[in-house]
This record gives C-alpha cells, structure tokens and sequence, in this order.
C-alpha cells in the first residue's frame, strides 16, 4: 500500500462557541471564497462547546487578527493519507479507517505516536506532530510506501536505515485497554459530501447551521456537525434532521445510503500527547470487520459506527474491555446477570438507570436524555 504525507503544515485549535462571531468574517471566506485565499486544508467541527478547527498556516492568516482568542495546540501537525486505491475502493460500503487499524493506526500507537484523525466522505487523514513525524515513517515502512509531498512535487521517502526515537506518554502499554468513558447519543447521523460548484447555491443554509444554530440547552451530544474542505474535496457529517435542511439532490452520500450512531470518546477533554486513544477504539471494531468514520476534535474524539450494528459495537467495545481488565466472559456474565436483577424492579427503557459501582462489575451505564430525540443518551464505564 500507498502512504503519502501532505505537505501542508496544520494548526489545531479551538475557538468557544459563544466566541465565535468576530471569527465568521475570516471562516467565510476561507468556505466560500477559495480562489482568494491560498488554503488548502479546512475542517471546522461544532460541537455543543466550542468549535474544532484544523487548518494549514496559509488559512490561519485568515484569522490571525483574532489569534489571541484562538486556542492553538502548541505544535505543527502533518497529515498522512493511504492511497485510496489501495483500500480496495471496488466495494459500496463505506468503511472509513476499518482498513487501515492494522496496517497504521497500531503500529502508531505502539511506537507511542498520538494521532489526531480526521475522517471525510474522501478518505482519512491521520495527523501526527511534526517531532514524531520521522518516528512514524520509520515505524510504518514494513506496511506501505511511503511519499511526502515536497513544494508540490511527490518524492518516495529513501529508507534512512535507522529508527525514530519513542518516548513513552502517560502509562501507554500495548494492552490498549479502553481507558475512556463511551457516550453514545441516539442520534441518526449521515457522512455527506458535496460538489464544490454547488456550495454557492446552499451557502446560506451551511453557513446558517455552522454559526448560527441555537447550542443544545444541556450541552447534548447529538449538537455535532462537521464540516471540512481539503484540496477541493467537501465533506459533511451531520444528522439527520439537519440533513433534510439541504435540497434534495444538492449532497451526495454513499451508494448504501447509510446511517451512523456516534460514541463520543471521553468525560474529560483528551490529551494531546496520549498515545493509543484510536487504537483502542478501532482494533477492536477493525477485528470484528465493522466500519467506522473518526473524528477527533480538540476536546474529545468521535467514531461513527453503521446504525444497523451499534448494539455489536457495544458488546465488542464492552467486552474488549472486560477481556483486558481481567474480567472471564464467565465473571461478566454472572456480574450483569446479578445487576439486572438489582435493576429489573425499578429500571425501564427510557428512565434513569444510573449504576453504583460494584467491584465484580467493570461496566456501568447512565442515561442521560436527548433534547433532540428525548431518547436516552447510553455511558459505558
């Protein structure tokens, strides 16, 4: 396989969602306006808090009047992209980075390299830090070859017959256990893309949703929608009821037309230097052949799984963790089974079932509801 590292220097940054107004002016024409500016890498991500934004340093002078309300990572980042012919691109299904866990997203992690990933209708990006960058060259050679593009021009990396150092961050071990908490909103989300002729004839409606959408009263997980521009190629993911804001025949979507369920990677906002928090999620997912879309944004992560296999990627994800912390299939029978009964008088679907912890058992779940759908939104502990 094809690997080829973008020449564009990324930024990765946040701007809050209640301070976003004196930034629309510089968005806008960074969206709408591409022949006036010289940026080639966009994506903007809103979420209930705050805006995610990753773009490369042409795009930041945009926004440079404003840079001291711009909460930057402090760090250069660089995005590889796998071939998209080498993924095998014959099939309709949609599989987002199911085909690369192996061959990339581990071989990363075990090297101690985080990553930051970037999901689109097109393909993945997975973005590292330009002081790990010859570390996951190196690391990568034994599955792909490898270009960097260089002033426009695309060159094979020579193999410099030595390894990158690794230094290891914040307890990473190859057991990849997963260490964060899984929020799953009921919400029906779809990965659209878009002919960039057509973006002028819905500008007001994207704009309008991007800037101006009331936030979620209770900060709901189902408030998501991401939108991003990279070498000419739109991609959009939103859900469903947003969706049906747009014309009819204006967004394109996959030839299954599939819907996705989210599961918001962590309760607190991630670090930056945590190594293997993908891995995690997609070595998992990636063995049981499921498909999956990720986005990271600058406080947590998100994977978008088929609708129709949610309740597998549960019991996948659940029982990964079960089978690492110790736990037999046995032992995490007997522990559901004994809190079902504990729960089974007075938990119902749609009620608050908030657990108390228990020592044999190492999955707890708590309800809280979606204003969107006034479903209950599922945490996996």
């Amino acid at each position: 396989m094809e690997l080829y590292v973008l020449e564009h220097r990324l930024q990765v940054g946040s701007i809050p969602r209640d301070a976003i107004a004196p930034f629309t002016h510089g968005l806008v024409k960074l969206i709408l306006l591409r022949d006036k500016t010289k940026c080639k890498f966009l994506s903007l991500t809103r979420t209930a808090d705050e805006y995610s934004i990753i773009i490369d340093q042409e795009g930041l002078k945009e926004l440079e009047p404003l840079s001291d309300q711009l909460s930057l990572v402090n760090s250069v980042w660089y995005a590889q992209n796998v071939s998209a012919g080498a993924l095998g691109s014959g099939t309709s299904k949609a599989s987002g980075i199911t085909k690369i866990a192996k061959a990339l997203i581990l071989p990363l992690a075990e090297a101690q390299v985080p990553v930051f990933v970037m999901s689109t209708y097109q393909t993945d990006f997975i973005l590292v830090q330009e002081k790990d960058l010859d570390t996951s060259i190196e690391c990568l050679r034994s599955h792909f070859k490898i270009f960097r593009e260089v002033e426009g021009e695309t060159i094979e990396v020579p193999n410099s017959g030595t390894k990158g150092e690794t230094t290891p961050t914040r307890g990473e071990t190859n057991s990849r256990e997963i260490s964060h908490p899984l929020v799953a909103p009921p919400t029906r989300f779809s990965v659209t893309s878009l002919d960039p002729d057509t973006l002028p004839k819905v500008a007001t409606i994207l704009l309008d949703i991007l800037f101006y959408a009331d936030p979620a009263p209770d900060g709901s997980e189902a408030d998501f929608f991401s939108f991003s521009i990279i070498d000419g190629d739109i991609s959009l993911v939103m859900d469903t009821e947003t969706l049906t804001r747009f014309p009819s025949n204006a967004l394109f979507t996959s030839a299954t037309g599939e819907c996705w369920k989210m599961i918001k990677i962590g309760a607190v906002p991630l670090g930056f230097d945590e190594c293997g928090i993908v891995a995690q999620v997609s070595e998992p997912l990636a063995e049981a052949d499921i498909s999956m879309y990720y986005i990271s944004t600058y406080r947590y992560d998100h994977t978008l799984v088929p609708e129709e296999e949610m309740e597998g990627v549960v019991k996948v994800l659940l029982s990964r963790k079960a089978r690492i912390n110790g736990a037999s299939p046995e032992g995490k029978e007997e522990a559901e089974e004994s809190k079902d009964k504990t729960q089974s008088s007075s938990c119902t679907e749609g009620m608050d079932c908030s657990e108390a912890a228990a020592p044999t058992v190492e999955r707890e779940e708590t309800m809280e509801q979606d204003p969107a759908t006034r479903e209950p939104a599922k945490t996996y502990y």
